[in-house]
């Protein structure tokens, strides 16, 4: 009888290490995390002519970025 006791305690322990799937551990999302900044080299379309250039170089006017001056001018 302690035969199947010690045999059912070793499947158990296997079970347990090897077969169990392993809990995800939950990301905590804080305000910080969700809303990340741009960085300087991101790419942004132009709101005029569609190309695309780096967030340093664009232009922004009244909440959208422009590739050039004259993208800005067509844009008004």
């Amino acid at each position: 009888m302690m035969q199947y006791v010690i045999i059912a305690a070793l499947i158990a322990l296997i079970y347990f290490l090897y077969f169990k799937p392993k809990p995800q551990k939950k990301e905590k999302t804080t305000e910080s995390t969700k809303t990340t900044k741009a960085d300087a080299n991101d790419m942004i379309e132009c709101a005029t002519c569609g190309v695309y250039s780096e967030l340093n170089d664009s232009i922004l006017s009244n909440g959208k970025y422009y590739c050039s001056k004259e993208c800005v001018e067509e844009g008004r």
